[in-house]
């Protein structure tokens, strides 16, 4: 099969398409063929091997998993005789590491049907953006009904997941982002939207019930001024894509202690469950994935530049046919 092959840390010449194995199915395995799959600030990070830390997990030198890519949508090719809920040709999504290739193995638990109403495209975009925003909103920001919420880097991919899932509990959303997005987020629900380069939401006056934020623009003492009482700020990912550190994810906790203020930095965790409760979403029309540009997988190289280096508009996805 054909498959996105990284052999070094580096740029995103460090990626070859090439001819590998396909992969064997073990008892409990489900092997799916690859319709699509999407670009992660992650696949980023990985690639670099940043911050330096993450190695110790990834591989000294080089990747362990050599196959870039964790969103994936397909069909299932065949499965191990200890699966019972899934069967070959059920159309799929989830998440597996090496979903940059013709072909993905990996347990029954990375994957749930696909909505019916979404493309392959769409469907991939989907497993860590969205379950970033459910996560985040629902288990660390416990949002509610009726609060004020503010989702700063609303247009990214987390972050159009993020409004949509906000306004599906209640919540009245304001969404921050640059002024070639402004209608974009408007029409996915945003109640209100701020163009960065003509407003700092910092110092309009306006407080909030939870602060959820992907871009990391404002310092925290900034954002944590705009709080209501017993307001929430949670920060997603990591704080920079050029100089990534991990020195967030445990001063966050601190200031949190000391200040009085509930504040949490988080990496969304796969769950399955999660994927179905987005699905629900989907299929009552209340989440819809954005998509701004589709590369072929021999151009996994140029998406990865182009989210690392740009500003994509939502998610950036590879068609693999």
């Amino acid at each position: 099969m054909k498959a996105i092959v990284q052999t070094a840390y580096g740029s995103p010449d460090v990626f070859e398409l090439r001819d590998i194995e396909k992969p064997l199915v073990d008892d409990d395995g489900v092997l799916v063929r690859v319709r699509a799959a999407s670009v992660n600030a992650l696949d980023w990070h990985l690639m670099r091997g940043t911050p330096s830390i993450i190695r110790l997990t990834t591989g000294l030198r080089r990747p362990k998993s050599p196959v870039p890519g964790v969103d994936v949508a397909g069909h299932v090719e065949s499965v191990g005789r200890n699966v019972k809920r899934l069967q070959p040709g059920d159309e799929v999504f989830g998440m597996r590491s090496g979903a940059f290739a013709e072909y993905v193995c990996g347990k029954e638990s990375n994957f749930v049907p696909k909505p019916e109403r979404l493309t392959f495209e769409q469907a991939a975009a989907i497993p860590v953006a969205a379950e970033t925003a459910l996560q985040g909103l629902r288990d660390k920001g416990q949002i509610q009904p009726g609060q004020k919420v503010l989702i700063n880097g609303a247009s990214g991919g987390v972050g159009t997941f993020a409004v949509q899932v906000a306004k599906s509990f209640g919540a009245d959303v304001t969404g921050v982002c640059s002024p070639r997005n402004v209608d974009m987020v408007r029409s996915i629900g945003a109640d209100r939207v701020i163009d960065y380069t003509r407003e700092d939401f910092t110092r309009d006056g306006q407080h909030y019930d939870l602060i959820f934020d992907v871009a990391w623009s404002h310092p925290l003492s900034d954002c944590r001024r705009l709080l209501n009482p017993n307001g929430t700020l949670v920060l997603a990912g990591q704080s920079s894509r050029e100089k990534p550190s991990v020195l967030p994810f445990l001063l966050t906790p601190v200031g949190s202690r000391l200040l009085g203020r509930k504040q949490f930095t988080f990496i969304a965790k796969h769950s399955n469950a999660d994927l179905l409760a987005v699905n629900e979403l989907v299929d009552a029309g209340k989440v819809t994935p954005v998509i701004d540009r589709s590369f072929p997988l021999r151009e996994v190289p140029e998406a990865i530049r182009y989210l690392g280096e740009g500003h994509p508009r939502a998610k950036v996805v590879i068609s693999v046919s």
